[in-house]
């Protein structure tokens, strides 16, 4: 068994990374669609709100919750595309005491502005339903494929910046007049608050009291959560695997992302380089001539083009070592349907 075939059928958790560009749909869809093939229940989930996934699976769209592609495999293959509104929506509902405190935070301005605008809120909900599919106890392996490389590393931070944020001095300044009588707290926050009245308006002040107000005793569940998700980003059974091309800024980004990586003490699972030029023999020319000539000169100027490409990536593949290389060659044309992501699922898993 190689070491791709090992990584479907043996971890529970697959997070595909790089750069834009590079064919991270199309690989965390082929990691999952192995998988299937291997006989295990997968579930594939993008953060990309494009069409690709769906058209790499050859389905019409997909929804926030899997649906299961059909196909000629002895597993189960399933696919989403994140929701972060919907993702952010079910987390209030869970943790909420009563309908009626889930209703008042949806319903909040404030709320719906930050689910559409803050940063990382999508990083986060991406953990979020990772979290989630995984604790449903429904799939063997979940494969996540990200935003690109930088927005994939706040992707890794998201639970603990969800963490800071709910022990943050400013945050418990806001939650306290929903504590207590606004004339009962600290001389200091009544000053904050006047001040962001001046600034922003006494309408977002009432908005975020009464945001905090609805969000009271909801903090701890939220903060519980974000160290689950923060414990199965670190567990074993979770793999990271860099997906690149042999362009000179797809290696830098899987570089400068290895790097992170390493500062965290995380090894990759694996690299994968797609759409690389393939070689065609080894021999040397033979110094035909006629006809036959350009084809010869075409010839090697392919097996060039491989070998420069190898090299390009040769210290990326020094620098994730003892990682597997993947290689996935240039196709035809894009892949935007099951035939043509079999095909790239044979080329890894062979």
């Amino acid at each position: 068994m190689s070491e791709f075939s090992a990584l479907v059928r043996e971890r529970s958790v697959i997070v595909c990374c790089g750069s834009g560009g590079v064919g991270k749909t199309t690989i965390s869809a082929t990691f999952a669609l192995a998988a299937a093939r291997a006989g295990r229940r997968s579930c594939v989930v993008t953060v990309d709100p494009a069409r690709r996934l769906a058209d790499s699976l050859g389905v019409q769209s997909l929804p926030n919750t899997p649906t299961e592609v059909m196909g000629d495999w002895p597993g189960h293959l399933h696919a989403l595309m994140l929701d972060t509104k919907g993702t952010f929506d079910d987390l209030v509902h869970h943790y909420s005491r009563t309908p009626e405190q889930a209703e008042s935070i949806l319903a909040n301005r404030l709320y719906i502005n930050l689910t559409g605008a803050l940063s990382g809120t999508q990083e986060y909900m991406a953990m979020e339903k990772l979290y989630e599919l995984v604790d449903s106890g429904e799939f063997d392996v979940v494969v996540v494929d990200t935003p690109p490389t930088r927005n994939a590393l706040d992707l890794l931070d998201a639970p603990r910046r969800l963490t800071r944020f709910l022990e943050n001095r400013l945050f418990r300044a806001l939650l306290l007049p929903t504590r207590m009588s606004l004339r009962a707290v600290g001389v200091a926050t009544q000053a904050l608050l006047r001040t962001i009245s001046k600034v922003a308006g006494a309408e977002i002040v009432q908005d975020a009291v009464a945001f905090f107000q609805a969000f009271e005793g909801m903090e701890e569940g939220f903060r519980t959560r974000a160290g689950a998700v923060r414990q199965l980003l670190a567990d074993p059974m979770t793999a990271f695997v860099l997906v690149t091309t042999a362009r000179p800024d797809a290696i830098a980004e899987a570089t400068f992302f290895a790097e992170k990586l390493a500062e965290r003490e995380v090894i990759p699972a694996a690299l994968v380089v797609n759409r690389i030029a393939p070689a065609f023999g080894g021999g040397e020319a033979v110094g035909m001539s006629g006809v036959m000539a350009p084809l010869e000169a075409n010839l090697a100027a392919l097996n060039t083009l491989a070998a420069r490409e190898e090299q390009a990536f040769a210290d990326l593949a020094e620098k994730v070592a003892p990682a597997p290389i993947g290689r996935i060659p240039l196709f035809g044309q894009d892949v935007h349907e099951l035939i043509g992501l079999q095909r790239a699922a044979d080329s890894l898993f062979a």
